[in-house]
Parts: structure tokens; sequence; C-alpha cells
């Protein structure tokens, strides 16, 4: 058969290669040499679709790459393959995969020059006949186990016909080593970059500087008509690996551009993020060395390059200011030919009047409810002539990066005072452009929980509480907020709800339960008309269990000061590197020059992975401790005093893990310092539970709670009662439902199927629970309220 797949038994070919084939190398590929007996070997690094040419011949393109010289200037060739063997090929081959040619014909490459490969290329055909071997990557599946971050490619020695497995040795070029006409692989920290636009023609266009630590800054101009191949960048600061880029100097200078096989990774530059790499390509390699690379790049941009940009809140917006904004879209509209508006929150208030753009209603795409909720909120920006095209495909709901915004204060037209406006001027200067970003990109993350919080002051007892100030707790949250962003509908006829326990209780009329005396426990059926909060998110407080207060739950700008504050206080060296912990300090190269610290705690001596070490860090912003706590067991924030090491300020977490915070109760706690955290440490297996190292650290442990006001009713009459519930009624952790975006849908499903919005009294469904009743007596009277308790909603509910 002209295309055969080698298949491999017990690690030897099942079929071997004819004895006479020698292979070929690249370099001795010419014109004029005879080449009969000779194979010749590549991995497949690119191919086109297959087509049909103007006599009706099927032809199929293939780029291979010749493994055995990969960090040659010329290390690629293309394969012209025609007829059923180009219809062949074209079912059977796949990136990757290891492709064996013989019985070629040599020519001439016309496109040589262009695209940086062979100065000739193969043609073969059944006709000429030409033999093709295809080792695919489905072959070898069975054989072998694939690890994670390593892509092994077979390929087949010259002198034995076996089989064995390599990682690909990519060699990448420092960029004051790139030469001109060169095709190379390179790493680099981008500098600055300009987001993807249409050029003139109809490919996108991304510009991208980079930097690495020989100090040579260099320039790639990157085109694609599909947007997703170009390189995902999201700040300064990003790690980028280019393959197969092309290198060419132009006015004195060097730049790179995209060539046939050109393919990119893009990593978070932030030290400790997780290293993933955001790309759209379903194969690439990379190996634990490129691992190493990137965090050496990480450690080296912290220190020596500034890529700190003009970001900013709408809260700190002033006139005459250019900055980038991350925020969520909430509405958008045609304005004229040449301008699009934008409405966005990102759940801070300009401190200024803003400029409302005039757009007739019907042309506002968005949700009515939602616009109206957020119009003290949202700011209008007015986007121009080639961001108009990529605003008006944009998606409502998706959270953007907005790059070098310009507000300008301008005198209203009745006189009556100056607002701020909002413009994202055309072209692409000063990185000017739009991009969108990814739900799991961690600024989204982290936006997503400012979202969906409120900053309340104060603490409550729950017990002392009466309905009006209950009510008065709901109220007084704004009601410009949304769980998670739009409201999840769901119809429910009949709903059920579980009675875990008093099985011996019957059923009670609400109008005997009113006439009642308390304290007394009851079973009632009856139909919710009504909960409050309406916005679930504010249902989630913080108990605690000794001294039975609420209190709200903070939002990371509280965090974030202090931090902030604690950065003030420099980390002594003396504390570090002790018996039980590992520490490692740089500075930031912002103007705050900021020490940052953190301290790896040990078990036997020994470091462990990630994902089992809890971590102390010292000095580091909001975003940083975040980004750490998910790539760590646990983050404490720590500072240094003149002999140990404590915990900050109880208004701020004690404890991170994962996406949930842990904080402390201020009147019960008593604070010990850290060092009370190697009880835990040297324990066989260490778990680092919250509850376990809160009680080392002499921290009364905080526990997220569901506090909600059911008006309930069964025809005899109506009461309000009260839940206060961890996570036995939704069968939801409280202290995941303001991170969680599948649990909170799942809670807003639940409450949907409860009480079905629109619905009449008649058709609200039935649903049993246990009630008590208790006292309260205030400063005038006694009053009697209602609690549910031993009661789960049935999980068949949604």
């Amino acid at each position: 058969m002209p295309v055969q797949l080698l298949k491999i038994v017990k690690g030897k070919l099942e079929t071997p290669l004819p004895s006479h084939l020698q292979r070929e190398e690249l370099k001795h590929l010419q014109e004029g040499f005879d080449h009969t007996n000779k194979y010749f070997q590549g991995i497949v690094i690119l191919s086109y679709p297959l087509t049909k040419l103007g006599d009706g011949t099927a032809f199929f393109k293939v780029v291979l790459q010749d493994l055995d010289n990969w960090s040659s200037r010329i290390n690629s060739i293309n394969i012209l393959i025609h007829g059923k063997m180009a219809e062949d090929c074209a079912k059977v081959m796949h990136q990757g995969d290891t492709f064996i040619v013989t019985g070629f014909k040599l020519a001439k490459s016309p496109t040589a020059k262009e695209d940086g490969r062979h100065i000739c290329h193969l043609e073969v055909s059944e006709e000429a006949g030409s033999a093709i071997y295809v080792c695919g990557f489905p072959t070898f599946f069975n054989a072998l186990f694939f690890s994670p971050n390593t892509f092994f490619l077979l390929f087949f020695s010259l002198k034995g016909a076996f089989l064995r497995s390599v990682t690909p040795k990519y060699v990448y070029t420092p960029l004051n080593q790139l030469k001109d006409g060169t095709i190379v692989n390179l790493y680099g920290v981008v500098k600055f970059f300009k987001p993807p636009y249409v050029s003139k023609g109809t490919d996108y266009c991304s510009v991208v500087t980079l930097v690495d630590p020989s100090n040579i800054k260099l320039t790639c101009t990157l085109f694609s008509g599909n947007l997703d191949s170009l390189p995902k960048i999201y700040e300064a600061g990003d790690i980028v690996r280019f393959h197969r880029i092309k290198i060419r100097e132009y006015n004195g200078q060097i730049q790179g551009i995209n060539s046939g096989g050109f393919a990119s990774l893009t990593f978070d530059g932030t030290i400790g993020a997780p290293i993933v790499p955001r790309t759209s390509s379903k194969l690439y390699t990379f190996t634990d060395e490129e691992q190493k690379t990137i965090e050496e790049l990480r450690v080296w941009a912290a220190s020596n390059l500034s890529v700190s940009g003009p970001v900013a809140k709408l809260s700190d917006v002033q006139p005459m200011l250019y900055f980038n904004l991350t925020c969520q879209l909430v509405g958008k509209a045609q304005v004229d030919g040449s301008s699009f508006l934008l409405k966005v929150w990102d759940g801070t208030k300009c401190p200024y009047p803003t400029w409302k753009v005039p757009v007739e209603a019907r042309d506002l795409e968005g949700e009515e409810v939602l616009l109206h909720q957020l119009r003290n909120l949202m700011v209008d920006i007015l986007v121009y002539d080639n961001h108009a095209q990529l605003a008006k495909s944009l998606k409502i709901g998706s959270f953007l990066r907005i790059y070098s915004i310009h507000t300008k204060q301008t005198s209203a037209h009745n006189g009556d005072g100056s607002h701020i406006e909002f413009h994202l001027h055309g072209g692409t200067c000063y990185g000017r452009g739009i991009g969108v970003l990814p739900d799991n990109n961690p600024d989204v993350k982290e936006l997503k929980i400012f979202l969906e919080s409120v900053e309340l002051s104060g603490s409550q007892n729950v017990e002392g509480m009466s309905s009006l100030e209950l009510d008065d707790t709901f109220n007084s949250v704004t009601d410009i907020m949304v769980f998670n962003g739009y409201t999840s509908f769901f119809s429910c006829v009949f709903c059920f709800t579980v009675l875990t326990d008093h099985q011996d209780l019957n059923n009670t009329d609400l109008k005997t339960i009113l006439n009642s005396t308390a304290p007394q426990q009851y079973r009632i059926r009856a139909k919710l008309q009504t909960y409050k909060p309406q916005q679930l998110y504010q249902s989630v407080k913080l108990h605690c269990s000794k001294c039975n207060t609420l209190q709200e739950v903070p939002y990371g700008g509280d965090f974030d000061l202090i931090l902030q504050d604690s950065a003030l206080t420099t980390p002594n060296p003396e504390l570090h590197n002790t018996s039980w912990y590992d520490s490692v300090t740089w500075t930031t190269q912002d103007q705050k020059q900021r020490k940052i610290t953190i301290h790896f705690v040990k078990h036997d001596e020994m470091l462990r992975q990630p994902e089992d070490t809890l971590i102390m860090i010292e000095g580091g912003t909001f975003k940083e401790v975040c980004k750490l706590a998910k790539r760590f067991k646990c983050v404490i924030p720590v500072r240094s005093t003149e002999d140990n090491l404590e915990p900050l300020d109880l208004s701020a977490p004690f404890l991170l893990q994962g996406n949930v915070k842990y904080y402390g109760c201020k009147q019960c706690s008593t604070p010990k310092p850290i060092k009370s955290l190697t009880s835990i440490a040297a324990e066989d297996q260490p778990s680092w539970e919250p509850t376990e190292i809160a009680q080392v650290l002499g921290i009364e442990l905080l526990q997220y709670v569901f506090i909600m006001k059911f008006t309930l009713l069964d025809g005899t009459g109506m009461l309000n009662a009260y839940l206060f519930d961890y996570e036995n009624f939704f069968q939801i952790p409280a202290s995941e439902i303001l991170t969680n975006n599948f649990l909170q849908e799942k809670m807003q499903m639940t409450m949907n199927a409860l009480c079905p919005p629109g619905r009449k009294l008649d058709d609200l469904p039935w649903l049993e629970c246990f009630i008590k009743s208790y006292n309260i007596r205030d400063a005038t009277k006694q009053q009697v309220y209602y609690q549910i308790f031993d009661t789960t909603v049935a999980a068949d509910v949604v």
C-alpha cells in the first residue's frame, strides 16, 4: 500500500521498513543527487486542507520538521502529495505524527524565501512509486502512558526497526542571539502589547513587545484570520512561548513575524500562580524543564521589570486620565456608523456625575431589569472606529479588559454642572483596545467575588434581633448588586422538603401556632409566599457560635487595605528560614518597592507538594494572596514583630484555602504567635484543616451561615419564619456560595422551585418543614419569633 500506518507489537515494528532503504538527512537533500533508495523522516508540524488542482487531481500539503536538526536555521520542508495518496494521507495523518516518505522527487520550492523552509520540496505520488509510512499518535496510545506535561514523539532509528520515545527537544534562542532570516523558538516576558484588532485587510493583528534576561527588546507583529490562534495576552508581565517565529531585520531593527507553523503559549507571570498555558491548540508539548524556565522568568521579571499599568477602578477615575479597566458588560448599542456604546460596571461608583449617551431604548441590548438595577453604578463608554466592530460582537455578561480608556470632564449642555465622559479612541496607540477575559481568569474570579459582595459594618445578635431589625439587615444592602450576574428561573408545580427528625410530630395549622405560647416545636405544611433577601448573596453572614453574633462577610477591598498597611512593616530577616519553614524574599519593581516574603512550612525538614503545603506571606497584595491560595493548600497572611510572626488584624481573613476565606471573631479570639503551628507541622500527616489551625492560633472561627426570612401561609394564617443554616437546608456549604457559580445557580434554582416567580398563590407548591417558636424581649415588650430547623430541600427539586 502506498500509505501505511505502522503498528507496534511488543515494542517492535509489525512490518519493518524495507531493508534497502537508508535514511537521508534534511541537510543532504539536494537537486541532482540520487535519492532512489533513501527515505526522509520527520514530525508533522503543519498540514493544509485537502484541495483539488485545476485538472481535478487531489492535492495535500504537509510540513515536516527534522528531529535531528531541531535547532538548525532551516529545519523543516514542504511535502506535496498528489492523487489518491493525498486523499489517503488526509484521512489518517494528524499533527504530531511521525511521517516517513520514500520514492520522492526533489524540486525547488517557490515559497522557500517566504516560509523560511528548505530550498527544495518533496513531490510524492502513487504514480511515481512513492510510499508513505505514518506513525500515528493513536497507534501508540495503548502502548505508552502519557503524563499531562509530556508529549511522546515516536520514531524509528536507521539501524534497528525498533521504537523509542523521546520528549521533543526544542531549543530556545535568547533575544540577544536572534539573527535575520532565521525561524526560532523563544520565551519572553510581555513588556507591551496591543490587543488583537482588525487590520486593513481581513486578518486580525496583534503586536507584542518582549524582553528577557539578555536585556534585549523584540517587537513581534502577528497576523491571523483566526482570532483564537493569536497569543492570549491579558496584561503586561505575562510570559509567552513562541514556536517557529520568523526573525527579520527592518529599518535596522530586529522584529518577529509569524510564519507557517507558528504556535504560542501564554502563562500568567505572577510568582506562585498555577503554570497553566493559555492556548487554543489541543496539541502541544510542555516539559518540566520549561516549567522551570517559566518560574525563572517570573522571578527575573519581578526584580527587573516594571509592568504596573494604569489600572484603575471606576471609583478611582479622575478627569484627563488614561487607564485600563476590568469590568462586566451589561448593555450595548450602536450609536452611529463609527461609534458604539458599551455599558459596563465593576462594582464601584464613579465619584463624578457621568455622561449618559443618548440612545433609543429599542436600540439598547441588555436585560432591562438589570440595566435599571445598575443605573447608578454603570458608566457609558463610547468606542470609536476600529474598536466599534469588535464591540458589536461582544456578548452581554462577558468580562472585559478595556485598555487606555480616556476620561474627560465636560460641562452639561443645560449649564447644570459638569460630568465625566469615557472614550476609547480609534487606533491602537498606547495599547488601546478591548480584550475578552475567560471565566477562569484570576482577575475575573476576583471581580465576580467583589460584584457579589457588599460592605456592611458592625455585628448583630440573631437571638436579640426583632423582625424589623432583620428586615433592615436585608434591606440595608443596596439593590444594585446581582446574584451571579443574572437570575436563573426554574419552573416546578410540586416540590418537597425532607424532614430529618421528629417524625412523631403531626401537622399544625399556622393559626394554632400563632395563638400558642413559646417555646414549642411544630410540623407544618404551608406555601412560601415570599422570602428575603431576594438577592441571595445577601443571605450569607458570618456567625460566632461562642458569643452568638452575626456580621457581614467583608469584601476584598477591606482585606486589600489591611494588606497594604501590613506591607509598610519590613519583613524581619531574623525570622526567616527556621527549622520548620523556609523563606524567600524579593523586592517589587514598582514605585513602592515592596518587600515580599513567603515562608514555606516544611514536614520532616522537607518541602511537600504545593497542594499539601501551608505558606505564610508578608507584604503581598490582595491579588497576589488570592492567586497563591489557589496554588497552595493554605495561605496565612502574617507580619513580623521583633521576635515572632503573627496573624494580621482579624478584620482580615486569618486563613485562605482555595476560594474560601476564613475569619476569626474579634471578641472571642486571643491570637497566638504563628510558631504555635509547629504542633501541626510535627504531625505524621498534617491535614491543615481550618478548625485545627484556628484552635492552635487561639482564634475563634467564624462560620459562614445562611440567614433568610420566609413568609409562610396555609389558608389559616401567615407567619414569618427565619432560616439559620450552615449547609443542611440547601445542601450547599455557605462558605462556598460566594465564590462558586454553580452553587449560586443551584441555590437560585432551589428558591425558584420553592417560590416560583410570577405564580399565583393557588399555584404555589406545598412544602413541609419543622419550625420552633422562641421569645425575644426588647426594651418595651416580649415578642415571639419562629425558626426553621431539621429540614432539608429534597435533592430532586433542582
